[in-house]
């Protein structure tokens, strides 16, 4: 049996909350080969004042996480890699600074600067007013934000845990509740881990219904990336079954999905829904690459839980976010209603759960590069793929 040592950082539900909290390699020694710390601490100033940060370093990765913020990534770094992007703001933001009802119900984005956010969990994709019928057979009317609720809920209780034996896996642990009166009562638990010296994150989530009857669940992971591996003639690799483009505007640089130019004020984002391939076992990936073929990151996830996989393109001046998006998830980033439809959204009966483990690899050499382009060659060799150069009615509410 593994042996682990454990800290709570947060726990709502019995009174405990420490403000500051450090540990690394020179108070639980894991080896003279790891130079590895976790710290938290309370950012202060600004709209950034009051949250909780957590800064995780393995040696060679670090990053940092909000609990107050949905469990999200703010920004991370792999020996000298920046991950993350450059938002329009000094964030990260509170979310008492976040109000997602303003300008038509798209406020969720002045909260918006992480590498790794999470929409949903009652719905994500755009807002509007989702008209369905209830269990009881009534009409019901719901006012949808911008890609709901989670990003801005605070985590109730944080848990970090240290591997006592090989390979001394460092993990941080957070649940977040999305809930009240008359709402679907979910409840996502997050663990982030990673292992000393290693290029590699692996995100495990799973969303419970703590309701007394069936709900409607939808998450899509917003990874967002920016310079230096974001720049013009960098590259998006993935295997593909099938792809569309989302909308008119995005049609018009289907045929250079998978380069990006440099920063190009004005420029309208782009976005492409794509059915990837996957392995017998549903294993499946998608690599962001510089223009050089020097440095790169890979997200490996499996279809059989996050079917869908969608590529955003916002390759805008560098002032207003030059950034683009990596985006498994459980739909496509249509309006709820129009996902409903195409049998997209999951149901959680009462007591049900949901979960995935999926992770990121950061690679800082050719030869990296090269080997995950090889796989992608590989699994590309099972189909040709199929590009639809406008909206298809099966991918998008705007064919």
């Amino acid at each position: 049996m593994k042996r682990y040592r454990t800290w709570t950082l947060t726990d709502v539900v019995n009174d405990v909350w420490l403000e500051n909290f450090a540990t690394g390699n020179e108070r639980v020694p894991l080896g003279p080969a790891h130079d590895w710390s976790i710290r938290k601490r309370t950012l202060r100033g600004g709209v950034s004042d009051g949250l909780d940060l957590i800064e995780v370093n393995n040696g060679a990765l670090a990053y940092s996480i909000l609990p107050t913020r949905g469990m999200g990534l703010w920004q991370g770094h792999f020996r000298g890699i920046h991950l993350g992007w450059k938002a329009p703001l000094h964030g990260p933001v509170h979310p008492r600074h976040v109000n997602t009802s303003e300008r038509g119900n798209i406020g969720w984005l002045t909260g918006f600067d992480e590498w790794l956010c999470r929409c949903g969990l009652a719905s994500n994709g755009p807002p509007g007013e989702d008209v369905y019928t209830d269990r009881t057979g009534r009409e019901r009317r719901d006012l949808l934000p911008l890609h709901g609720r989670i990003a801005n809920q605070p985590a109730y209780y944080v848990e970090v845990r240290i591997g006592l034996d090989p390979p001394y896996e460092l993990s941080v642990a957070g649940q977040v509740e999305e809930g009240g009166l008359f709402c679907p009562h979910l409840v996502l638990t997050t663990t982030y881990t990673t292992v000393p010296g290693s290029n590699r994150l692996v995100i495990h989530d799973k969303v419970e219904n703590r309701g007394g009857q069936s709900a409607e669940m939808q998450l899509l992971y917003h990874c967002n990336l920016g310079p230096p591996l974001l720049g013009a003639g960098s590259r998006v690799a993935m295997p593909i079954r099938e792809v569309s483009p989302i909308s008119s505007a995005a049609a018009e640089g289907i045929g250079t999905l998978e380069t990006y130019g440099p920063p190009t004020a004005g420029f309208g984002e782009q976005v492409y829904c794509c059915d990837l391939l996957g392995d017998p076992a549903g294993r499946t990936l998608a690599m962001l690459y510089n223009h050089t073929s020097m440095a790169g990151i890979v997200l490996r996830f499996n279809r059989q839980e996050l079917p869908c996989f969608t590529v955003w393109k916002n390759t805008a001046a560098l002032e207003d976010g030059y950034v683009t998006g990596l985006e498994p998830a459980t739909n496509y980033p249509n309006f709820k209603s129009f996902e409903r439809k195409q049998g997209r959204v999951v149901n959680l009966p009462a007591g049900g759960q949901w979960e995935t483990t999926w992770s990121i690899d950061v690679l800082d050499s050719a030869g990296g590069v090269a080997g995950v382009l090889a796989e992608i060659v590989t699994a590309q060799a099972q189909a040709k793929p199929i590009i639809h150069k406008t909206p298809h009615p099966r991918f998008s509410a705007q064919a």
